[in-house]
């Protein structure tokens, strides 16, 4: 199997290089020890920036996609591949060297269609690590994998549609789900790698005053408003540093 990394990206130059850096030693690594090479697209989102400029220098094919929209932005970056393999990584998260040989491990099991990572988020107040801590908790008792870093087989995101393109907020946990039930179906699983984490930025819950990260993570406040692209302006559009 070729894996191929799919990166959404909007205004991330200052975050990019080290997500590419990061992918290109987990790419090395699996080339070393699989002989398989992987592809690194970065979907460059309208970006004001040089994000396409960063992409191009880190050596990833930079496709574009106009929309506002994070689940448009991953499926558009899903059409142009070619390997057979699909793994999303956020422009602003840390992976693991061991990363993509995690992924070739796991889906070396024919029941395994697909699966994610756990996050290992690291917030500069002691309050937001608590309240991450418990999401994690949250998440696993619900059976939820965040977006961070998933993958699935191709055949198994076609079939699913790819990620939901009215969804707003939360695409990933809903695709997540619905990778694990159409496993299920079929008699396979999703598996959620949890003794390896990846590292996303917490940029926006070190700068949002506490008040705004409660309201925009809460289950409740999404449910109600993740088919409303009004109501997400701010976390996607509005670029933070």
């Amino acid at each position: 199997m070729s894996p191929l990394n799919v990166i959404p990206a909007y205004n991330e130059e200052l975050y990019l290089p080290a997500t590419l850096d990061a992918l290109i030693k987990a790419s090395a690594l699996l080339k070393t020890r699989t002989g398989k090479s992987v592809e690194i697209i970065v979907v460059d989102n309208q970006s004001a920036d040089q994000t396409a400029s960063v992409a191009v220098l880190h050596g990833a094919r930079v496709v574009s996609e106009a929309t506002h929209n994070i689940a448009k932005v991953r499926n558009t970056g899903a059409g142009t591949a070619t390997g057979d393999v699909l793994v999303f990584v956020d422009a602003d998260t840390i992976v693991p060297e061991l990363l993509l040989v995690r992924i070739c491990n796991a889906l070396s099991d024919t029941n395994v269609d697909g699966g994610a990572f756990d996050t290992l988020y690291r917030p500069r107040r002691i309050m937001l690590r608590m309240y991450l801590g418990l999401w994690r908790l949250f998440g696993r008792f619900f059976r939820m994998a965040q977006g961070p870093t998933q993958f699935a087989r191709r055949e198994v995101f076609a079939a699913l549609g790819g990620y939901h393109e009215h969804l707003y907020m939360g695409e990933d946990v809903d695709f997540y789900w619905r990778l694990k039930k159409f496993a299920e179906q079929r008699g396979k699983k999703a598996h959620l790698i949890r003794d390896l984490r990846v590292v996303p930025s917490t940029r926006r819950f070190d700068r949002w005053p506490l008040w705004r990260t409660l309201v925009w993570t809460n289950p409740l406040w999404i449910t109600m408003f993740q088919r409303r692209s009004s109501m997400w302006s701010g976390w996607y559009s509005n670029t933070l540093r």
